[in-house]
């Protein structure tokens, strides 16, 4: 099953309590529950590519499954993380105390983000 598509948010929970135990500022959190992000993947066997577009801002990130890399979070602070992959289609990615698990079914992707007892779910459809 490959990731590669172009997603569109349709829901989240927890949104804004999450960012704010992330450290995000208010004013960032308000403009970014509000506004329709997009995920744009590009799967090349065990390297990915994922843009996610939110406003004005981009955040870019490539990874290959199994190696260190550099994840760029959403404060913008960058951080070493390693991707794994379970089964053919969940990435799972454990960054400064962050759990980020991003699952695709079908033309669906639920990315669920756990941080002490917070979690955060957002869904997106393929676009």
């Amino acid at each position: 099953m490959s990731f590669t598509g172009k997603y569109e948010l349709q829901s989240q929970e927890n949104f804004e309590p999450f960012m704010k135990a992330l450290g995000l500022p208010d004013d960032q959190i308000q403009k970014g529950k509000d506004i329709k992000s997009t995920t744009e993947i590009v799967q090349d066997g065990k390297k990915f590519k994922v843009t996610v577009t939110t406003g004005s801002k981009v955040l870019k990130n490539e990874f290959t499954i199994g190696e260190e890399c550099e994840i760029e979070m959403l404060t913008g602070e960058k951080a070493k993380a390693m991707v794994q992959m379970e089964g053919n289609n969940k990435l799972i990615a454990n960054v400064k105390g962050l759990k980020s698990i991003t699952e695709l079914n079908g033309d669906t992707i639920t990315h669920t983000m756990m941080m002490g007892d917070l979690t955060c779910k957002r869904i997106s459809k393929r676009v």
